[in-house]
C-alpha cells in the first residue's frame, strides 16, 4: 500500500487527527510518510492547514497541498469564489503519484466526505482514489447516524470498485452512550470493512510526543498498530 485515502463520513469527525494518528503509527514503524491535503479550503496564505496540524503532531512527514482557498466551503464553491482554478481529481493524482515514488507511504486526506465537488465538472476524492487504484479509509463519528452515512459511503465506493480497507472512529467519548457502544459492532456490518481503530475524544489536544507515543494503540496493526478491535469491543460495549 503506497498510497491512502482518508475520507470521512462529513465534516469534524475527526479526519485529520486520523490522519495524523496513521502518519505517526507508521513514522514509528520506519516509513517514510507524505501527507498530501487534496484542496485546503477556510485557509489564508501562510496559516497553518490540515496538513501542517498533521506533522504537527506526526512528526517528520513530507507535506504538500494541490490547492488552498481561503472560504470554508466546498472546494469547487471555494475555487470559484476566489476566481481560482479548480482542483481536478487528476490533479491529486498525479500529487499523490509523485509522493509515491519518493516515500513508502502517502496519506492523501480530502475534504469533508468522499463526494465532495472538487470542481464544476463534478470531480470528487471517490475519483482521484480510483484513478490512484488506491484504497480508501472511513473516519466516522461514534455515535446515533453514523451508520447511515457510514455505509452510504461504503455503498458508493462498491459501486466503483474502490477498495475500502475499513473504518475508524474519530473520536470515542470517555462515556459512550448506548448508540456508540452498539455502533462498534454495527458499523464493520454496514461497511462491509473492519474496524481499524478508534480515537479517543480530545486526541488532538496531546502535546505532540505524547500523541506520537500514543498513536498506535488507537489503530489496529493494518494501520501499524497494535489497537485490538475485539478486545475494545469486549471493555467498552459490555
Amino acid at each position: 500500500m503506497a498510497v491512502l485515502v482518508i475520507t470521512g463520513t462529513g465534516t469534524e469527525v475527526g479526519k485529520t487527527i486520523a490522519t495524523a494518528s496513521v502518519a505517526a503509527a507508521a513514522v514509528a514503524a520506519g516509513r517514510s510518510v507524505a501527507v498530501l491535503k487534496a484542496a485546503q479550503t477556510g485557509v489564508r496564505p501562510g496559516e497553518p492547514g490540515d496538513a501542517q496540524e498533521v506533522a504537527r503532531l506526526a512528526g517528520a512527514v513530507t507535506t504538500a497541498e494541490v490547492a488552498r482557498y481561503p472560504e470554508p466551503l466546498a472546494p469547487a464553491t471555494a475555487a470559484r469564489r476566489a476566481g481560482r482554478a479548480a482542483v481536478r481529481p487528476r490533479d491529486v493524482a498525479e500529487a499523490a503519484a509523485k509522493l509515491a515514488a519518493e516515500h513508502d507511504l502517502v496519506l492523501v486526506e480530502g475534504a469533508g466526505g468522499l463526494l465532495v465537488r472538487f470542481d464544476e465538472a463534478g470531480g470528487t476524492l471517490a475519483d482521484a482514489a480510483q484513478l490512484l487504484g488506491a484504497p480508501v479509509l472511513l473516519v466516522a463519528s461514534a455515535g446515533l447516524g453514523t451508520l447511515n452515512t457510514t455505509e452510504l459511503t461504503a455503498r458508493e465506493l462498491r459501486a466503483r470498485e474502490v477498495e475500502l480497507l475499513g473504518v475508524v472512529i474519530g473520536s470515542w467519548p470517555d462515556s459512550p452512550d448506548l448508540a456508540s457502544r452498539c455502533n462498534l459492532a454495527d458499523l464493520p456490518v454496514v461497511a462491509g470493512a473492519p474496524l481499524l481503530g478508534a480515537l479517543p475524544a480530545g486526541a488532538g489536544g496531546l502535546v505532540p510526543t505524547d500523541f506520537r507515543a500514543a498513536a498506535p494503540g488507537w489503530l489496529a496493526p493494518r494501520l501499524h498498530g497494535t489497537w485490538d478491535a475485539e478486545a475494545f469491543r469486549g471493555r467498552e460495549a459490555g
